[in-house]
């Protein structure tokens, strides 16, 4: 590479590394807290929310990181504009196309990031975290361990725990279940224990009382008990992760698509090149928002004013593309026959960025009535021009 060419790379990489950096924790940010606010709630710790939020973050950086280059690229290409280090270049003469060559290599470099994470880390993320997800489903205890509030763990059941004492005990439980169509029956206790046992965990409650409503004439049973056993678990469901996502396989588990793999997902052979071929698509989205960002401010001359339009321009460019990406997976969802239209959306970004860098390349010509006066001119006797 050139001199250029390193110069114009280190301004894309040190502004990319700038605009992903803030992108990813915005993004990251508004993730974790509806994170915190759902697993708080379900009396998860703060360790279980910390390793969810990082199990999360493959996925944000791949989502923001197209958009961080074509940022990179517009600000770096203004700043040169507005300094007059690009006049400086194209007046020693060089074209757009030239130019654009250090834009593709920063834009193959983060096609090259986000390869990586498509295929490998993003699939392994989202299996983790699915998997914890489920685990986290089947933990009666965290659903139950929350003193002083009025839970839900499942339609139909309300528990409320006044205190949790230092042994684990429950104390001054409420407990009402009314799953029933025929009754209803609530159980209040002094306090219960939560065991293990080899058909659920039990919960079993200390002096207490069991009040029966039935629905049908309204009569009212009550039944005082010295112990009695509930079985809450029943109250989560007992089977495990039978399905898994195509976002959770990697690509050469899709790319096989074997009997296995199918009857894991419930889906079909078609489906999983369709994911092999999103996966394939998506970093292409890299170099195409970079290298539209930069034929887009290539369009028009200097102008003391700046060069807003231009930066307008480029990002309803962006936008007109990502809202292609957005329309062609929406169509492949429905008929995953036509996963061809995935890469639609980059090839015509890569069409108009071409057509933008040739539009800005073309020889331009000076006003007839200027090019009239400019060749009328003549010498003047001392040498001048007239």
């Amino acid at each position: 590479m050139s001199r250029l060419d390193r110069y114009m790379l280190s301004q894309l990489m040190g502004l990319f590394g700038f605009f992903a950096l803030v992108l990813v924790s915005v993004y990251w940010v508004n993730r974790a807290v509806l994170l915190f606010d759902r697993l708080i709630s379900d009396g998860q710790t703060a360790l279980v929310v910390l390793e969810f939020t990082a199990l999360t973050l493959p996925y944000v950086i791949r989502v923001v990181l197209p958009v961080a280059a074509f940022a990179a690229t517009v600000y770096a290409v203004n700043r040169l504009t507005t300094e007059s280090e690009m006049v400086v270049m194209q007046a020693t003469g060089f074209s757009p196309w030239r130019l654009a060559r250090p834009v593709a290599v920063f834009g193959v470099i983060v096609a090259l990031l986000m390869t990586v994470l498509v295929h490998v880390l993003v699939p392994a993320s989202r299996a983790q975290l699915a998997d914890r997800q489920a685990q986290v489903a089947k933990n009666v205890t965290a659903r139950f361990l929350t003193e002083g509030a009025f839970m839900h763990p499942a339609p139909g059941v309300t528990v409320y725990i006044r205190e949790i004492s230092a042994r684990g005990e429950l104390l001054d439980i409420y407990l009402s279940d009314s799953r029933g169509a025929a009754a209803q029956t609530t159980y209040t206790a002094e306090k219960a224990l939560i065991v293990k046992a080899d058909s659920g965990p039990k919960l079993i409650m200390f002096e207490g009382q069991a009040q029966t409503l039935r629905n049908s004439d309204g009569r009212l049973a009550q039944t005082r008990f010295a112990n009695f056993t509930y079985d809450i678990g029943g109250l989560i469901s007992p089977e495990g992760r039978a399905r898994r996502n195509w976002n959770e396989l990697s690509t050469a588990a899709l790319i096989a698509a074997t009997p296995e793999v199918l009857a894991l997902t419930g889906g079909t052979a078609t489906q999983a090149w369709l994911e092999v071929n999103e996966r394939i698509a998506q970093p292409l989205m890299a170099p195409v928002a970079a290298l539209l960002g930069f034929a887009a401010l290539m369009l028009g001359g200097f102008s003391r004013f700046g060069i807003w339009r231009q930066i307008l321009f480029a990002i309803v460019a962006l936008i007109a593309v990502q809202f292609m990406s957005n329309a062609a997976a929406d169509v492949t969802q429905g008929k995953p026959d036509l996963w061809s239209l995935i890469y639609l959306p980059a090839i015509l970004g890569a069409i108009g960025a071409g057509t933008m860098l040739w539009w800005a390349a073309r020889p331009r010509r000076l006003p007839k009535a200027r090019a009239t006066a400019h060749l009328g001119r003549g010498p003047t006797p001392e040498g001048g021009a007239a």
